[in-house]
């Protein structure tokens, strides 16, 4: 086993997704003999404790567009020695699946991503035999509601109106609300067993650490600097998050997310 093998045997959960994700497996309802699907799988999770938790009587597929998340996650099917998993590169607009074939479809903050929602949701429906669960998970719009409202303030002040129209726009762009998934969810043709309304907290020195963060820099600053490519205004932004934590003690940053439990 390579050292980076091993590093995948125990890379267990990505930490973003850990709280989505737990409320989703809390959510699944998981039996003997199922076909499952999950969407948007990235680095394997929840793909992969799915398949571990329902065992060898049930199949797992999972579908992500990356080939890297396909390779990595291939790659701890393999050092896992998962045998009823199966990764594909695909996309939820146009799942590469027969007709009422899967018992349960998941998606841990997947369909935040999709280019079209609706185009999405109507292919689950089509592959989910009737009488399946789907369980998606989203995060909400007031997400990092802290950091946007000094984004929004910074903007405000030097005038930029265009620039605060994008950045209104960028939020609306991945994160929905529970009202508008609940009515296109309907719309599909699913009911709605429950929707669970939850969050955590992301805790930070201050607005640097907050910024430099590797996972803020790969998931989230290059749209932000779409709003503005200008260093001056997230020079102003980081000033005044870490004014705000020196104030408070700590950065806090709210993440609110949802978990829809859904029939076919």
């Amino acid at each position: 086993m390579t050292e980076i093998s091993k590093f995948l045997l125990y890379d267990e959960l990505p930490l973003w997704s850990a709280p989505f994700g737990m409320t989703l497996l809390d959510t699944l309802r998981i039996r003997k003999g199922m076909n499952i699907l999950d969407i948007g799988s990235g680095a394997g999770f929840p793909m992969l404790e799915i398949a571990e938790r329902a065992g060898n009587r049930c199949t797992v597929y999972g579908v992500d567009p990356s080939e890297d998340s396909f390779g990595m996650i291939s790659e701890k099917i393999s050092i896992k020695n998962i045998l009823n998993a199966i990764i594909k590169i695909g996309v939820a607009e146009e799942l590469p699946f027969p007709d009422q074939f899967f018992d349960a479809v998941t998606a841990n903050n997947g369909m935040n991503n999709v280019a079209n929602e609706r185009k999405a949701l109507s292919e689950c429906f089509r592959v989910m035999k009737p009488g399946a669960q789907l369980v998606i998970t989203m995060n909400l719009p007031h997400t990092f509601v802290e950091f946007y409202e000094v984004f929004e303030e910074i903007l405000q002040e030097q005038q930029m109106t265009t620039e605060v129209l994008k950045l209104k726009q960028h939020i609306n762009a991945k994160r929905k609300p529970v009202e508008y998934w609940k009515e296109l969810i309907l719309e599909t043709g699913f009911l709605i067993r429950s929707i669970n309304v939850d969050g955590f907290r992301m805790k930070l020195t201050d607005g640097t650490a907050f910024l430099h963060h590797s996972f803020i820099r790969a998931g989230f600053r290059g749209p932000w600097e779409e709003v503005t490519k200008k260093k001056e205004v997230f020079t102003a932004i980081e000033e005044r998050l870490n004014a705000l934590a020196a104030k408070n003690g700590e950065l806090i940053l709210s993440v609110p997310f949802a978990c829809f439990d859904c029939t076919r």
